[in-house]
């Protein structure tokens, strides 16, 4: 049975429509993802699952209860780490974490066991005597984590977690949410790091306030329509303008010092980059297909959308 259910929803800001026509459902135990650039619509989206927005249509349901309706029964339901989340800098780790205790009603029976838990998943009680003002960026996410499961919500939503933190405290946080997962906890968690795709169960592209695609990582990447490539060029700039010229040839793009290019075709699709790069006279230095990432998927979507 679905922890979260989100069915139509519509927001809009005058002119602007930030999320259009957005259905989904989490279960508990499970992580999903809101994939996309700034301006998809994730954050709005997550806003209006927490009840901070009212959208224009559509409605959410969190354990079977109406956001609209019971937002107060919902909030104690759910924890919320919005993009911005501000502890306060001169209590130490554990002094904030005992705040937010308070603030949730937390038990003082059960505060010491859930406080250990908390250290255990952050690894934070070697700087529980530290301001939070102090932490790098990574252990402040942590903490903001922590503080935000204190009062073990069923549902938790993580608005760009990751976002600005270094890649080893990137995976220490993924490695917190598999945990939290692992305890039955449905997570919902908003990125614009395609890399991050794969780390969840299942994801929704989102694009301009759209659903791209929604389903299991592997199942979204077995759909890619096109035959990719990787090519070296002596001539990286020109052989993109060629490429982009060629008839068969979807799109092309840089990636590192190598060009991407789509061919609609699987079976021709090398020739015809190769009579395409001789005929321009370039040097070929390299060409063979490779697996798209879900970059390479969420520009084909966008195209076929478009």
């Amino acid at each position: 049975m679905a922890l979260l259910e989100v069915r139509g929803v519509h927001k809009q800001f005058g002119d602007v429509i930030a999320v259009e026509d957005v259905s989904f459902s989490v279960t508990p135990g499970e992580i999903f993802g809101l994939i996309g650039p700034d301006g998809a619509g994730k954050s709005t989206m997550l806003r209006c699952v927490v009840g901070l927005l009212d959208p224009e249509k559509g409605d959410v349901e969190v354990d079977g209860l109406a956001v609209a309706k019971t937002p107060d029964q919902v909030r104690e339901r759910l924890g919320y780490m919005p993009q911005q989340y501000s502890l306060y800098a001169d209590l130490t780790v554990a002094e904030n974490l005992r705040f937010y205790a308070d603030m949730y009603f937390v038990p003082k029976r059960e505060r010491e066991e859930r406080l250990e838990r908390l250290y255990a998943f952050s690894r934070l009680k070697p700087y529980a005597g530290r301001p939070a003002g102090k932490l790098s960026g990574g252990m402040y996410k942590k903490l903001a984590l922590s503080c935000n499961m204190i009062h073990t919500p069923k549902l938790l939503l993580l608005d760009e977690p990751t976002n600005g933190v270094d890649p080893l405290s990137r995976r220490e946080l993924w490695d917190i949410l598999y945990r939290f997962a692992a305890d039955g906890v449905a997570v919902v968690v908003s990125t614009p790091y395609m890399d991050e795709a794969e780390r969840c169960h299942r994801v929704a592209l989102m694009h301009q306030g759209k659903l791209l695609a929604l389903d299991e990582p592997p199942a979204i990447l077995a759909r890619y329509p096109d035959q990719l490539f990787e090519i070296l060029t002596d001539d990286p700039l020109r052989a993109r303008e060629t490429l982009a010229e060629t008839p068969g040839i979807r799109r092309v793009y840089p990636a590192a010092d190598a060009l991407k290019a789509a061919a609609a075709d699987r079976e021709t699709g090398e020739a015809l980059v190769r009579q395409a790069i001789a005929g321009a006279g370039l040097m070929l230095k390299s060409i063979h297909p490779v697996r798209p990432n879900f970059e390479d998927v969420f520009l084909a979507a966008v195209e076929s959308r478009e």
